[in-house]
């Protein structure tokens, strides 16, 4: 393949090019090129010395074994002719073993690149690559109704190959959905891991988890429009260290699907309720998830020190109350709050 300028393009910029690929991140050749970054990988890839040639275009030695020039005399022409045919043969069977072995070789460069893209996209070079792909959405959208179009990053269930297949986070209702797109199905997630996506939110904690896809793609055409991480004079409320409005924006109160009967709320305890609702659920003050700062503010004279003895902290958490439903928990009664017991 050939760009149009008329230079060769590289085997990563053609592998990264193909239908199916946009999630994939274009490695360097000096992070391929340091031994170790490769390390271990030679286990896991067949024909791991010619893959790692196809993925770097380095051409693979030829056998110095050619047929000479026939331009000698016909002293003993049986004993030539007998050499001729048995370099022919030589040559067929090598060209032969090279077209048989080129199909496994190229499943290879494919797998072995996908396994240094696990780890390129967790150095710095490559999370700050993509970066802006995740800026401009090439990731897409989460599928879920209530999260408006969060952006969302490429993961993996499993390190290991063959187990299952690329998976899209969303740091806003922080689950995973299966690609809407049937081309995105056959990639492996183990060339993106279990490590990118909570180690890109680390990395990038002023990124505005609240921005949708359509408002990035529409800054991204228009010069003028805000960036989605702030200028470094803007101070924002933070939480261990990430922005509060970038913690599961998605979820909470108003944020998850209520299921009603003739406008009354469905008891969590009916046959037909909602399930495991507070898997999504959300404090309406988001500074209730800061126990360390409400502790220190509570106890401002104690140290770290004085908090715990060998690791174990010497105050235990009191367990919180919770209040008995009334009527005993009768299944056909009516809460306080209106809900319905069916």
């Amino acid at each position: 393949m050939s760009s149009s300028s008329g230079t060769p393009e590289s085997w990563i910029s053609s592998f990264c090019s193909l239908l199916g690929h946009e999630y994939f991140a274009e490695i360097s050749e000096d992070f391929i090129e340091d031994d170790f970054n490769l390390t271990g990988l030679q286990t896991q890839v067949a024909m791991y010395k010619e893959a790692l040639e196809m993925i770097l275009d380095v051409e693979p030695e030829e056998d110095e074994e050619e047929d000479e020039d026939e331009e000698e005399d016909e002293g003993d022409e049986s004993i030539e002719a007998e050499e001729r045919s048995n370099r022919r043969a030589a040559a067929e069977r090598r060209h032969h073993r090279m077209a048989s072995d080129l199909s496994i070789i190229e499943s290879s460069a494919e797998m072995l690149y996908g396994l240094i893209h696990q780890r390129f996209i967790c150095s710095r070079a490559g999370i700050q690559q993509m970066s802006e792909k995740y800026e401009l959405t090439h990731f897409g959208v989460c599928p879920r109704t209530n999260c408006e179009g969060t952006r969302t990053l490429p993961v993996g269930l499993s390190d290991v190959p063959g187990e299952d297949t690329v998976k899209l986070f969303c740091p806003s209702c922080l689950d995973v959905y299966v690609p809407p797109n049937s081309r995105f199905q056959t990639v492996d997630g183990a060339f993106f891991g279990r490590t990118f996506g909570a180690l890109f939110l680390l990395t990038f904690p002023e990124y505005d988890l609240t921005k949708k896809g359509a408002e990035a793609l529409g800054a991204n055409h228009n010069p003028r429009a805000v960036p989605s991480h702030p200028a470094d004079g803007d101070e924002k409320d933070k939480i261990n260290g990430m922005n509060a409005s970038n913690l599961a924006p998605g979820l909470g109160k108003g944020k998850m699907y209520e299921p009603k009967i003739y406008g009354f709320k469905v008891s969590e305890r009916a046959r037909s309720g909602p399930r495991m609702a507070w898997l999504r659920d959300r404090p309406s003050d988001i500074r209730e998830l800061d126990e360390a700062s409400m502790y220190h503010t509570e106890h401002p004279d104690e140290t770290d020190d004085d908090m715990s003895i060998n690791g174990v902290p010497t105050q235990p958490r009191q367990p919180t109350k919770r209040s008995r439903r009334p009527n005993g928990g009768s299944p056909m009664s009516i809460e306080p709050n209106g809900d319905a017991f069916t």
